[in-house]
């Protein structure tokens, strides 16, 4: 008997899609394909990690149905989400004289999904694209929503694009090949979900985070799917981010700071930004009487019984002092008006937007951060 897919529909009407939740997907990518193409052929772009874990994998499943695949195989890292890669990614697509009525796919995590999906969204003035994801990252947040986009010198996703994917795939077997902290990264993300909106999700995953990180698979793919499924139901109500949609922004503006403080390097991963930047953001609702100090406490033990990193204690390497790491949050690309617009907490489960955060809480949060390293 076949594994169950749980299928999550993304409602946007002429540009609705499915994202499939579920083990086996790769080897049935023709199958799952197929039915989208116009001539049996495909241009896939990755990274070497992950081709050299799953490019032949999914030859494989493509050849199944009759689909002949072209590859382009990129560095890994956040560095490629650049104007240098992208060129070399439209250019390439070019060369394999991709039409509008053909498919790109994106395999790989988030950097492969945000740099393939806008350089889809503007080859030819777009091309339809899928996305394959591979980090438990890109599986339960960027894959979904069509959010694409590449990095600036000034800051993170400030260059992009809304292009919606066709279709998701995402493969609860392929997440076994992630190392453990990329996992741990990827489950910032997870929890995020649960904070912003779901105390019982949060609740679950309290109790079930371990298991999903040892590698049950049963858990792992209950979480990716409720994730997907908070994801799909806000992008349906909000696709460009007018007002839901910023919720899922919860840790963002503290996470793009310090990864732009970190160079975008290996020194703190996307998911990990988020991780210490959510629990930033309950700290700051705390400190403005929002939300009861227990919140924070609990985010943290949770995040402590996950073995992630959490504070700012966690980075290695210098980091800049207080003013240098608000100049970085004032360059995210939800400031508006010359605002800064925090997500903020009443509660587990209960976020909301607001640009009314004092720079004096502001500041006091971040010395605090900060003494403690």
């Amino acid at each position: 008997m076949a594994d169950a897919i749980d299928d999550v529909a993304v409602d946007l009407g002429a540009r609705s899609y499915v994202v499939r939740v579920g083990r086996g997907l790769m080897a049935r990518a023709g199958a799952e394909i197929a039915p989208l193409l116009n001539r049996p052929r495909v241009a896939v772009v990755t990274e070497r990690t992950v081709a050299d874990l799953h490019l032949e994998a999914l030859r494989a499943g493509l050849a199944a149905a009759g689909i002949e695949m072209e590859a382009l195989i990129l560095p890994p890292g956040e560095s490629t989400k650049s104007w240098p890669h992208l060129e070399r990614t439209v250019e390439w697509l070019l060369e394999q004289k991709v039409e509008r009525g053909d498919i790109v796919i994106a395999l790989g995590g988030g950097v492969i999904g945000d740099l393939v999906g806008f350089a889809a969204a503007i080859l030819r003035r777009g091309v339809r694209f899928v996305q394959i994801p591979t980090s438990l990252l890109a599986q339960v947040d960027s894959s979904v929503g069509g959010k694409t986009g590449i990095n600036s010198a000034q800051g993170k996703n400030l260059i992009g694009a809304f292009h919606q994917p066709s279709l998701v795939l995402a493969d609860i077997d392929v997440l076994d090949t992630l190392p453990p902290r990329d996992f741990l990264a990827g489950y910032g993300e997870v929890v995020k979900y649960g904070l912003l909106g779901d105390a019982e999700y949060f609740e679950w995953l309290e109790v079930n985070g371990p298991a999903l990180a040892r590698g049950d698979k049963g858990t792992r793919q209950a979480a990716v799917r409720h994730a997907v499924q908070m994801k799909a139901d806000i992008v349906a109500r909000d696709e460009t981010e007018q007002g839901d949609r910023a919720l899922l922004n919860l840790g963002h503006t503290f996470g793009h700071a310090l990864e732009a403080a970190t160079g975008y390097s290996d020194r703190l991963l996307h998911g990990e930004g988020v991780a210490i930047g959510c629990l930033l953001a309950f700290d700051l609702s705390a400190r403005m009487g929002l939300v009861s100090q227990e919140a924070p406490a609990r985010v943290a033990a949770h995040l402590a019984d996950m073995g992630m990193k959490r504070s700012l204690a966690d980075i290695a390497g210098e980091l800049p002092d207080r003013d240098g790491l608000i100049a970085l949050m004032a360059q995210d690309k939800k400031v508006v008006m010359g605002q800064m617009r925090f997500i903020l907490a009443r509660d587990i489960g209960d976020s909301f937007v607001s640009s009314e955060v004092s720079s004096e809480a502001l500041a006091a949060v971040l010395d605090e951060a900060l003494r403690q390293r």
